[in-house]
């Protein structure tokens, strides 16, 4: 068997939200999903307010990863808040979670794909 074991959705959440304090990225929990099988959305608010969202993903092999789901660059609130949106109608087991984030970078370690 390859690839990550999976962790329940909560406590990566949990996990997320204590590094993201310990880094100086605080974050919250925007949205609540299934404590065991919800999906993330992380929501990265930038320093001049643009936001990148990241969906998490599984990469070929397996592994947990992380795609910027709006786009390379940073975008507003209403594109960022849409796309958020859409992903619930399609998931109604996924968390949202938002950090604060000066180089819309996320505070956990993160495999990014593009």
């Amino acid at each position: 068997m390859s690839g990550t074991p999976r962790v329940k959705a909560g406590l990566w959440v949990s996990m997320a939200l204590r590094l993201g304090d310990k880094d100086g990225r605080p974050g919250m929990v925007l949205r609540k999903g299934d404590p065991d099988a919800g999906g993330v959305l992380v929501v990265l608010r930038g320093r001049e307010g643009g936001l990148s969202v990241l969906s998490q993903m599984r990469s070929a092999d397996g592994e947990l990863a992380w795609m910027r789901a709006t786009g390379p660059g940073p975008v507003d609130q209403e594109t960022a808040d849409a796309y958020v949106a859409r992903q619930v109608r399609f998931d109604p087991d996924l968390w949202v979670l938002e950090f604060e984030s000066r180089d819309l970078l996320p505070p956990f370690e993160a495999k990014l794909v593009e």
